[in-house]
């Protein structure tokens, strides 16, 4: 399964290459180009010598996760973190560099903290990776300064139609992506993976100053927090119900124009969609829609629960009904109005 390849894969900002040779290997043959720039973003073009409307589609291959800070002297590692809940950290099964070497975050056991330490958040400082190494130069000769520092988690599908994986943003957009350019569409099209968006929208924002497109459809997994004790309006999505569509966020005020005919196909199509209901957060469609003389953007996103976590969930119905809409918007006539 192609989400299950891509999840599983390690990919965090500056270190995408394993995505972004899944992606090169899934599209060799189906698309007119293949490149990567300097920065790292992938882009590839299909139908290049269409003329008329140009559609762009973009998607992050980064993922969050820790980067080696450290070594102590006991051959444990000390991190930093790119986007992870702190929370989160103690216990967390790790794979640590090129060479996915096991790890787990180690804390003090319960037994020897103080009744203030047990009612207390971990600060990060005072944990560390624990690879099975006794002394720094063990450790030494494994891991570097700088390394990243994925999750380990297993992809799993699960209840009726959930899956469970770390990654799914924006793996899920990555996959759905690679889909629609796979079918038979009319327009010329450029697919963009980009690097460094959990850092700050870093790739799209080289990959824009050479974008000349007419739209851009930016897919990503988004946050879903449908559960028992969250309030209704803090749900943001609600997971099965659809997949979302943004208008605005921290980064971008999405074209009405757009945004209504997408709903129009949605409808006529009987596709289940949904409004993401904040303005939390921000896209890469934050650098295409300033970019040039402005790009007008749609942006679209599969709910993921306990999104930046090795747990995250989606629905799949959710992702398959967001690879049908873009489909079938792409194939309607709402483009040449």
């Amino acid at each position: 399964m192609l989400l299950e390849k891509l999840t599983s894969a390690c990919g965090l900002p500056g270190f995408e290459d394993e995505v972004r040779d899944i992606i090169k290997a899934e599209l060799e043959g189906i698309v007119d180009s293949i490149k990567v720039d300097r920065i790292g973003n992938l882009i590839v073009t299909k139908n290049s010598q269409a003329s008329g409307t140009h559609i762009a589609l973009s998607a992050h291959m980064d993922e969050v996760g820790l980067c080696v800070k450290s070594i102590n002297a006991d051959g444990t590692i000390k991190f930093v973190s790119w986007g992870v809940d702190q929370r989160l950290l103690p216990s967390m099964r790790l794979l640590v560099g090129e060479k996915k070497i096991p790890g787990v975050i180690g804390t003090k056991p319960i037994h020897l903290q103080s009744e203030a330490d047990r009612g207390s958040v971990y600060d990060i400082n005072s944990m560390f990776i624990d690879i099975g190494c006794n002394k720094k130069e063990e450790t030494e000769k494994h891991v570097s300064l700088g390394d990243f520092i994925a999750f380990e988690s297993k992809f799993t599908e699960f209840g009726e139609s959930k899956i469970k994986a770390k990654a799914l943003d924006d793996r899920v957009g990555c996959a759905a992506i690679i889909e629609i350019l796979k079918m038979d569409l009319p327009y010329k099209m450029t697919g963009i993976f980009c690097v460094q968006e959990e850092v700050g929208l870093r790739g799209s924002a080289v990959a824009a100053k050479g974008l000349h497109a007419d739209l851009v459809i930016n897919f990503e997994g988004t946050i879903c927090a449908d559960t028992e004790g969250v309030p209704v309006h803090e749900h943001v999505t609600t997971s099965g119900a659809g997949p979302c569509l943004s208008l605005m966020d921290r980064s971008s005020i999405y074209n009405k124009k757009y945004i209504e005919s997408i709903v129009a196909v949605a409808e006529k199509n009987k596709i289940p969609y949904q409004y993401r209901r904040t303005a939390m957060g921000g896209t890469d469609a934050g650098s295409y829609h300033t970019a040039g003389a402005g790009i007008p953007c749609i942006g679209i996103a599969v709910p993921c629960r306990y999104i930046h976590s090795p747990v995250s969930v989606m629905d799949k119905n959710d992702y398959e009904n967001l690879v049908k809409l873009v489909a079938q918007y792409l194939k309607s006539e709402a483009l040449t109005k």
